[in-house]
């Protein structure tokens, strides 16, 4: 009885696992990707649900948050450059990364000062700052002062809103 379970619950894990890579994919083909057009996307919901997989817009469009220390890039040291990963917009560079165990990849500053834009965030009887693509709108995570010098800052973003590409050569 014992070894049944074990097996149901063996098979059981495998079948999420695969159902949870295939949806990684997007629905479609995203048009509005680009890693040079800086114009500001107004793109309905509707339309990102579309494109996006579902946990890609679970977190930037809904405000999801994915679980800590389950990012591929929570504890990334390769350098590059990191894009928004609905629209393509370049946000940070690894040299602004740091690692701030708290299970999510952390910055002390934006690439560019106008890259993303703040909203207060009051929910869940919190008072934060999100953080938001400024040219798509999509969530990215949420900023705090307990960073490091020279900003003192923590961009605590959510690895799913996030491409990388690493720099020519870097490992």
């Amino acid at each position: 009885m014992k070894t049944l379970f074990l097996l149901t619950l063996i098979l059981a894990s495998q079948i999420a696992c695969h159902s949870q890579n295939e949806s990684k994919q997007p629905a479609a083909p995203n048009p509005f990707y680009s890693r040079t057009d800086t114009r500001k996307l107004h793109v309905t919901n509707a339309e990102w649900k579309k494109i996006l997989s579902p946990e890609l817009y679970a977190v930037a469009r809904e405000a999801a948050t994915e679980r800590a220390f389950t990012g591929k890039y929570w504890d990334s040291d390769v350098k590059g450059s990191y894009y928004c990963a609905v629209c393509g917009n370049p946000l940070f560079r690894s040299d602004a990364k740091f690692a701030s165990s708290c299970g999510w990849p952390s910055f002390f500053e934006p690439l560019r000062a106008n890259s993303v834009i703040y909203k207060a965030d009051n929910s869940y009887g919190m008072q934060r700052t999100e953080v938001i693509c400024e040219r798509c709108g999509s969530h990215l995570g949420h900023i705090f002062d307990d960073g490091p010098p020279p900003t003192h800052k923590r961009f605590c973003m959510n690895s799913i809103s996030l491409d990388f590409e690493p720099d020519p050569g870097a490992h």
